[in-house]
């Protein structure tokens, strides 16, 4: 077996290990990296790259069907789904090589494509490699998580693991799960023309805003997709070359489909490590780790979905920037998740940063809702895309506490809600920006604005101005 000594051993290249190793790497560290699967993790091959991807197929044919209500010759699109697979592919093989072990081999980094596991607080094993560190970074993401549903191990069925190999469209796919990976698969599939029923146990998206979450939910039913919200399934048969879905407390009410996918969360990617051997405490969500992402055992770091808390892309990232300046520089980084973003990529899209409504007020009773519809909005008007509002909770003397958007392009929109929290600004800041005309952005300004209506539009104000009015 080869020995390896190193300054930094991560283990797992997907979005966080890969940028601790290529930071690390191009600030002088030596730089080991373990990955036993695909490079690029589950964002890349699994996750969010392929999902937009096919997300982007659907609203080209939904686009393609609607187009009517712009007096355009709108009617059903041909749809080749060999083609849409080839698509999603060939979206992966472009973003591939960024992620690729030759990127990261020209950078320094010496990578190992092998399962790890540790062997003691200090040592890893990777294939044929033995690689002590003085510092070890855990990045190996999760998996999908598999709910206990009696026959469901005896049927194939999808996760977002194996639903984009998939050449030809499903007749009827079942989703099990209203979470966003769940709710963003099922409208996809359904404008690409296949028929869609969701089997959600409680509401649909219920991490978010229920009011912004009904928004989605209607469209999609009015899109035809069968949402039975509040719904457990019991069973999974076989039917025919399909599945059955029993619903529980509905003997009568079995569902019938070609295809069956699982989105029901996801579990750490942790089983395999041998983290006991390091001395590493996990708990029901994962590994535990302090503010500054260092673990029980002071060598190791964790980032990611491992830790069972925000898992995205996007987080993952920012934990790498905390654990390079803790790691490399001894700098006493922190974690600070108060302004984490998340977007549901449905149309129409669901971003939030900050807490819902009711959690805000739990902490503070004063919390004010501002809300702004895209009804009221002109370059909404103009696109004929007007469902949803922004909705802002404003705290003590103004300041900024939580933001959420449902409508078009709202991810797009969430960013300067996200700052402020970020930056402890007072609503008075975002009310008064010069907003180009006609934008979507505008919903913001206009939320925020309507926080001094009260005020403004006043009987006092009136009185004041009437009185000033008689002035010379």
């Amino acid at each position: 077996m080869k020995s390896l000594n190193t300054d930094l051993c991560v283990i797992g290249a997907g979005s966080g290990g890969l940028s601790v190793a290529a930071g690390a790497a191009r600030m002088g560290a030596r730089v080991v990296l373990v990955e036993r699967a695909k490079m690029g993790g589950d964002c890349l091959n699994y996750g969010c790259v392929p999902s937009k991807a096919l997300i982007a197929a659907g609203h080209a044919a939904h686009v393609v069907r609607t187009s009517a209500k712009f007096g355009v010759n709108g009617h059903e699109p041909a749809i080749d789904f060999t083609k849409v697979h080839d698509h999603v592919h060939g979206v992966i093989a472009t973003i591939a090589p960024h992620d690729s072990v030759e990127r990261f081999t020209a950078l320094g980094v010496d990578v190992v494509q092998a399962p790890a596991r540790f062997i003691d607080a200090h040592t890893v094993e990777a294939g044929d490699r033995r690689i002590t560190a003085r510092r070890f970074v855990i990045a190996t993401g999760s998996s999908p998580a598999i709910p206990d549903i009696a026959g469901l191990a005896e049927v194939p069925y999808l996760t977002n693991e194996t639903v984009f190999d998939l050449r030809e469209r499903p007749e009827h796919l079942v989703v099990i799960g209203g979470g966003p990976i769940g709710s963003e698969l099922a409208q996809a599939h359904r404008r690409l023309g296949a028929r869609v029923t969701m089997v959600v146990r409680g509401r649909l998206l219920p991490r978010d805003e229920p009011e912004a979450a009904a928004v989605v939910a209607k469209r999609l039913g009015d899109e035809g997709i069968d949402v039975r919200e509040h719904t457990t399934p019991s069973a999974i048969v076989r039917q025919g070359n399909g599945i059955g879905v029993q619903l529980l407390g509905a003997p009568e009410g079995t569902i019938a489909g070609s295809h069956l996918l699982v989105a029901v969360g996801r579990r750490p990617n942790i089983g395999a490590l041998q983290l006991e051997k390091a001395g590493i405490r996990v708990n029901d969500r994962g590994i535990m780790v302090d503010a500054r992402l260092r673990t029980s055992n002071r060598r190791v770091f964790a980032i990611g979905d491992v830790l069972g808390g925000p898992q995205f892309t996007h987080v993952a990232s920012y934990h790498a920037g905390i654990v390079i300046r803790s790691a490399l520089f001894a700098l006493p980084a922190r974690v600070d998740h108060r302004a984490v973003p998340w977007v549901t990529y449905t149309d129409p899209e669901l971003a939030r940063v900050g807490p819902t409504e009711s959690e805000a007020r739990l902490l503070d009773s004063r919390i004010r809702a501002l809300t702004w519809s895209f009804s009221e909005n002109d370059r909404a008007q103009t696109e004929r895309d007007t469902e949803g509002f922004a909705k802002v909770l404003v705290g003590a003397k103004g300041r900024i506490v939580g933001a959420t958007i449902v409508g078009p392009r709202a991810g797009e929109l969430i960013l300067p809600w996200v700052l402020a929290i970020k930056r402890r600004m007072r609503i008075g800041a975002l009310a008064d920006v010069i907003v180009p005309y006609p934008t979507l952005s505008e919903v913001s300004k206009r939320a925020a604005g309507s926080y001094y209506s009260d005020a403004l539009f006043s009987a006092r104000t009136r009185r004041i101005v009437r009185l000033l009015q008689r002035l010379p």
